[in-house]
């Protein structure tokens, strides 16, 4: 799925399903609980905390799915163009750290 086509896809699914957005900062706590959700999975997965019996049925997955998801939802509020934004940032990068990763020491075999 294109970000075009996902942002359309979240907007429709607001407007009709979901009645209207919440308000912007409203998303942002949203945005903050699921990114706490994910980092619990991740934590319990990659990490060296165990499982709770409440963590068992979640994943990952589905997890960043929820961040895109309310993450596309502010981007399109704030009229963000995801695929631009990305493009962008690509090319920022690619200009700021193009020799960087490659120099730095630490990150040699």
């Amino acid at each position: 799925m294109e970000l075009k086509e996902l942002q359309l896809k979240v907007d429709t699914w607001i407007t009709t399903t979901g009645v209207r957005y919440f308000n912007e900062l409203t998303n942002l706590g949203i945005l903050m609980e699921e990114v706490g959700e994910l980092s619990r999975i991740m934590v319990r997965t990659y990490g060296e905390q165990s499982f709770k019996d409440s963590d068992r049925q979640k994943n990952i997955a589905d997890e960043m799915a929820d961040v895109l998801w309310v993450l596309t939802a502010l981007a399109n509020q704030c009229n963000v163009d995801l695929e631009k934004a990305m493009e962008l940032n690509f090319e920022k990068k690619q200009a700021r750290d193009a020799q960087r990763h490659t120099e730095n020491k630490k990150l040699q075999p």
